[in-house]
C-alpha cells in the first residue's frame, strides 16, 4: 500500500471522527480536506461514507447501556418502544430520499464549491435559530410524539447536500420544534446510527465490484481513526453545547466556508 495514501486516510479518519457529531458537516470536511490533499481513495466516494461508520460505532460504545436496555425492553416497556419509533421515524425520510437520488448526490453535490456555500448558509441558519426564543417542551426522546420525530427526520433530508451537516440539520429542526439543546444533540447521535449504517451498506453494495484490497485497507485505517477521534468528541460535546450553545460552530462554519470558497475560486481562476 502507498504510505502517502495510508497517512492521508489516517488524517481523513481523524477529521471524520472530530466532526461527525458537531454541526459542521463531516462529509463537507472530508470533501474539502480530500480535495486539498488530492486524495484518491476507493471509487464512488465510498471511503468518505464508509469511515463514518467508525464514528457511529463510538456512539454505540458510549451509549451502549442505554441502547441495550431499549433493545431488551422493547417487548415490555412502552418508553423503550417510543424511543425506537422516534429514532426510526427520524431516520426514515433521509433513507427514502437518499436512496432515490443517490446517483445525483454523488455525481453533482460532492463538490467543494457547493460544500463551501452550504457551510456559510448553514452557519447563518444556526445563528438565526439560536437567536429565536425557544420554548423547551421536549427533554426526553422517549416523550417525542411520532409527528415530531418525522418532522425532524424531514429536516435531516437537507443534510443530503454535503456541507449542510446531518447533525446540524437534525439539531436545528429539533430546536425549532421545542426540543431542549442537549436532547436535540443526543437525538442527532441516535438517528445517526441507522442513517450512517444504511448509507454505508448501500454504498458498499453499489461499489463492491470496484473495491480492491488496498481500497479496503484504506477504509479500515480511516474507520479506526474515526472511531478513536469520535470517542473523544462524543464524551465532551454535550457539555460544551449545554454551556455555549451552537453559535461557536456557526462562526466556525462561516469562516471556514468563506476562506475555502475564496481559495477554490482563486485556484480555479489561476
Amino acid at each position: 500500500m502507498n504510505i502517502t495514501l495510508a497517512l492521508e486516510a489516517l488524517l481523513l479518519g481523524i477529521v471524520e471522527g472530530l466532526t461527525e457529531f458537531l454541526p459542521v458537516s463531516s462529509t463537507g470536511h472530508l470533501i474539502l480536506v480530500g480535495d486539498l490533499l488530492g486524495f484518491e481513495g476507493p471509487p464512488g466516494r465510498v471511503f468518505e461514507v464508509a469511515i463514518q461508520l467508525g464514528a457511529i460505532l463510538a456512539v454505540v460504545c458510549v451509549y451502549f447501556h442505554k441502547l441495550w436496555n431499549v433493545f431488551v425492553r422493547l417487548p415490555v416497556d412502552a418508553a423503550a418502544r417510543r424511543f425506537a419509533i422516534a429514532v426510526f421515524l427520524g431516520f426514515l425520510p433521509s433513507a427514502i430520499v437518499g436512496a432515490t437520488i443517490h446517483g445525483f448526490i454523488k455525481s453533482v453535490l460532492f463538490n467543494p464549491i457547493i460544500v463551501c456555500i452550504a457551510l456559510i448558509l448553514g452557519g447563518f441558519a444556526i445563528i438565526a435559530v439560536e437567536n429565536l426564543v425557544h420554548s423547551e417542551r421536549w427533554r426526553r426522546v422517549e416523550d417525542f410524539p411520532a409527528s415530531l420525530s418525522l418532522r425532524i427526520g424531514l429536516f435531516q433530508c437537507m443534510a443530503l447536500i454535503p456541507g449542510v451537516s446531518r447533525s446540524g440539520a437534525t439539531i436545528l429542526g429539533s430546536l425549532l420544534m421545542g426540543v431542549e439543546r442537549r436532547t436535540a444533540a443526543e437525538f442527532s447521535f441516535f438517528v445517526a446510527i441507522p442513517t450512517m449504517l444504511g448509507a454505508t451498506v448501500y454504498d458498499l453494495y453499489k461499489n463492491h465490484t470496484a473495491l480492491s484490497f488496498d481500497g479496503g485497507a484504506l477504509i479500515a485505517i480511516g474507520f479506526i481513526a474515526a472511531f478513536i477521534a469520535a470517542l473523544l468528541v462524543v464524551r465532551s460535546v454535550l457539555d460544551f453545547i449545554s454551556r455555549y450553545g451552537f453559535k461557536p460552530f456557526a462562526y466556525y462554519r462561516i469562516v471556514l466556508g468563506a476562506v475555502m470558497l475564496g481559495w477554490f475560486l482563486l485556484a480555479g481562476s489561476s
